[in-house]
């Protein structure tokens, strides 16, 4: 299968590559920028993929609260632009957007899990950013019969993420804690939350699957059904720790909206497609862990695998 993918050199983009790859598509990742209307459309137009994965946007939910303008810009109109790349191709491709549990807002404990009949409901610039990219989507399957599914990704982490979400941060502080001579310290935000959290190699497995089996203008919930306190997870990674670290609580790292819990329902995935976990938290929270030791030098975090994966 000939795939396009937007957002390539983020976090997501070189697993989900990987995975592409070694399932034997031919993948053509090239740097446009999607909020670029005319490079967009020339480039989708030149390549003429069977599928197009669209990750590209602004991803920090936190950030979104600082620069909510160029959120939704990035993340709707660069929607906006792929759809309209792909609507108007002489062979209209499928169209995965990768859309956001964040479009749910905050669910009370007793509605949990969410499951995708959910309305969706954003507290955050981000989740309205992605709300707005979906209904997009949805117009372009309805008014224009555009082949077009979104997933929605609730919390996933792996090698490669940024220092700024909470796992691949605290990882990068007890690797700094670990050298001769540094402070034995880890700060953290909110503790308490609790998220539903999966391994981001099982992420791009489950958008492959979208691609190829999920039902247009459909959307389709990416989890695993568990949600972990923060502060557990917090506690795993300075177990790993080489020396003994403390953990400090630091207020400025709390989001204005901070959803306390999130667990959603990979039921009608499962169904669809057949997908399921393979990696145990524990063994994604010491791979984060051994990507910060061995020094990121290239944006590929995938390079020779250097995880011991658990089947679950």
């Amino acid at each position: 299968m000939l795939a396009y993918l937007t957002g390539g050199s983020g976090f997501v983009g070189p697993w989900l590559r990987r995975h592409l790859e070694a399932e034997g598509d031919e993948v053509y990742a090239p740097f446009v920028d999607v909020t670029d209307a005319e490079a967009i459309q020339a480039s989708v137009h030149q390549v003429a993929p069977e599928v197009i994965y669209h990750l590209a946007g602004q991803a920090h939910v936190g950030e979104s609260w600082v620069h909510p303008g160029e959120t939704f810009r990035i993340n709707a109109l660069g929607s906006l632009n792929v759809l309209e790349a792909a609507r108007t191709s002489a062979k209209p491709p499928r169209v995965l957007l990768v859309s956001s549990a964040e479009v749910y807002g905050n669910v009370a404990v007793a509605d949990l899990p969410i499951q995708e009949t959910r309305p969706v409901e954003p507290v955050s610039p981000y989740g309205a950013s992605k709300v707005a990219a979906e209904v997009l989507a949805r117009q372009a399957f309805v008014g224009s019969r555009l082949d077009v599914v979104w997933t929605r990704a609730f919390n996933h982490i792996g090698p490669g993420q940024s220092d700024a979400f909470v796992v691949s941060g605290v990882a990068r502080q007890i690797v700094e804690a670990e050298r001769p001579g540094a402070e034995p310290v880890v700060r953290v935000g909110n503790l308490s939350a609790r998220r539903d959290i999966s391994d981001v190699r099982d992420v791009v497995r489950a958008y492959r699957l979208v691609a190829t089996h999920g039902r247009a203008g459909e959307a389709y919930n990416v989890c695993a059904g568990i949600d972990h306190e923060i502060g557990e997870l917090v506690q795993t990674l300075v177990a790993l720790a080489t020396r003994p670290v403390r953990i400090d609580v630091d207020p400025s790292r709390f989001r204005p909206v901070d959803l306390p819990v999130q667990r959603g329902d990979p039921a009608k995935l499962r169904l669809h497609t057949g997908w399921e976990p393979k990696y145990a938290i524990s063994d994604t929270l010491l791979d984060v862990v051994k990507w910060w030791r061995t020094g990121p030098t290239t944006n590929d975090p995938t390079g020779p695998e250097r995880h011991t994966q658990t089947e679950r």
